[in-house]
């Protein structure tokens, strides 16, 4: 594809509106577009060389034998609560309640979801070691 046919633009001048060096740097280059704070819209060079560094890292996880997974981006409340973390995290936490008004948070991290599959998976030494990697995004409101 042309260059003048791709959905592409510079800005020169700095944006007023990014607190960070490197956000602005990703937006004046065309790589993303902020949208409120801590939002941003991937724009196709940017999601190009974003999926670029993705496959690199997933080749050198594969080539030492971890293994990729997805975990949910919607993860139950109760997990938090049962590591101590809901309080850790406190407000920085989205939380919403379903139909039935069960609560449920946007995975701020997912260390606690790793470890309940870890321990669903190991039954005996002789199933270490293991490794396992994932991209998710994280949801967290950070100021």
């Amino acid at each position: 594809m042309r260059l003048s046919k791709s959905f592409f633009y510079t800005i020169r001048e700095q944006t007023s509106d990014e607190d960070s060096v490197s956000g602005n740097l990703l937006v004046r280059a065309g790589m993303m577009k902020k949208v409120a704070s801590g939002i941003y819209m991937m724009m196709p060079l940017g999601l190009k060389a974003l999926n670029k560094v993705i496959e690199i890292i997933r080749e050198e996880m594969n080539a030492i034998g971890s293994q990729e997974l997805s975990m949910p981006a919607l993860i139950p409340e109760d997990v938090y609560i049962a590591s101590g973390r809901r309080e850790t995290f406190g407000d920085s936490m989205f939380s919403l309640k379903d139909r039935y008004r069960r609560a449920y948070v946007l995975g701020p991290t997912h260390e606690e979801l790793f470890a309940a599959a870890a321990k669903m998976h190991i039954r005996s030494y002789k199933d270490l070691p293991f490794s396992l990697y994932q991209f998710q995004t994280k949801y967290r409101d950070e100021p």
